[in-house]
């Protein structure tokens, strides 16, 4: 039986597959393609890269299509990764895999290349290293079942589907599939939240709030996604010129993220916002407060760790905000130390 096989589907995506393929062919010992109905010459290209190819008649379904794929492995181990991620680091940490596996899956660190509207798309922590029989549900953003807990590993994933061409070759694909996924599981929470991303990578901003919103109502507390729904939440809402909405959800959230230089980072950026929409009170209620949250910023430092976590936002991001807030107020020998920072950290 084979040890490690890499599992993918695919469509029209000539232009990407070949470096996932050769990403992940030292490292596994079959290379499984599930081509879903391609007009490019993706099924060629991965045949090339040594990959074995199969054709399935798409039906709307992503975990119909992974299944399908992985049904065609015998492997211990399946990788799943998309045409448009690569393995970009890490990589002994397959090596290091048992080759009995206990049930639990494997989780890797997805980092995301910025996305069209210009925002820092971080990265996730996802279950892509399955055991044999695991399998997936959902039409869209679908989530492996069948597995006993999860460990997270040393393997990290680049992942550029959110510039503005992926984007635009995908446009309204995924927000249809999520719309009939929520017509027939209305109260599903993690639905909500990645239609609310849909919108706001597509910078739809009051869309995008009324989703987080609703996926805010819906999920509970212990998600392993609630860092990610919560950040992106405050920084919707900003956007949408709820503000009122966006301070009342950090002020109910801020004693869960002690630690997290992003949403410290969202706090002082959402606080920015008020002193321009309110600048009678700016000097006195909200500046002093977007200066203490990029401080805070700085002084937890990096948390990768964290779901969604903005690589900088503990760094050098937080350290620029700060030279801009002190040159805005004149404050130029502050200014110049946190510009010193931040070319330090970038």
């Amino acid at each position: 039986m084979t040890r490690l096989a890499l599992v993918m589907i695919a469509r029209d995506e000539a232009a990407s597959i070949a470096r996932a393929l050769e990403s992940a062919a030292p490292f596994v010992e079959r290379m499984i393609v599930l081509d879903t109905g391609s007009a490019d010459a993706t099924p060629a290209i991965a045949a090339a890269c040594g990959a074995q190819v199969r054709a399935f008649a798409w039906v709307d379904d992503f975990a119909a299509a992974r299944n399908a794929a992985l049904d065609g492995s015998d492997a211990a181990w399946n990788l799943v990764l998309d045409a448009d991620e690569w393995i970009a680091g890490g990589g002994e940490a397959l090596a290091a895999l048992p080759a009995a596996p206990d049930g639990r899956l494997g989780v890797v660190r997805l980092e995301n290349v910025a996305d069209a509207a210009g925002q820092e798309a971080g990265q996730s922590w996802l279950p892509r290293i399955l055991p044999r029989g695991v399998r997936y549900e959902g039409r869209v953003h679908e989530q492996p079942v069948g597995g006993r807990g999860s460990f997270r590993t040393g393997l990290v994933l680049g992942h550029d589907g959110y510039t503005a061409a992926s984007l635009a070759r995908k446009a309204g694909r995924n927000e249809a599939l999520l719309m009939a996924g929520l017509e027939a599981s209305p109260d599903d929470a993690y639905l909500w939240y990645q239609l609310a991303r849909e919108h706001q990578v597509r910078e739809r901003p009051p869309q995008a709030a009324l989703c987080f919103t609703e996926a805010l109502r819906l999920a509970p507390a212990d998600v392993p996604w609630r860092h990610g729904l919560v950040v992106r939440a405050v920084t919707a809402l900003k956007t949408a010129g709820q503000l009122d909405e966006a301070l009342q959800l950090v002020g109910s959230e801020i004693d869960n993220w002690p630690e997290s230089p992003d949403f410290y980072f969202a706090l002082g950026d959402l606080y920015l916002e008020c002193a321009v929409q309110a600048p009678d009170r700016a000097a006195r209620e909200f500046l002093p407060v977007v200066e203490s949250a990029w401080k805070r910023c700085l002084d937890i430092g990096e948390r990768p760790e964290l779901d969604a976590a903005v690589p900088g936002r503990g760094s050098h991001m937080a350290a620029h905000n700060l030279a801009a807030l002190y040159e805005s107020l004149g404050l130029k020998d502050e200014a110049a130390r946190y510009h010193a920072l931040a070319n330090t950290r970038g």
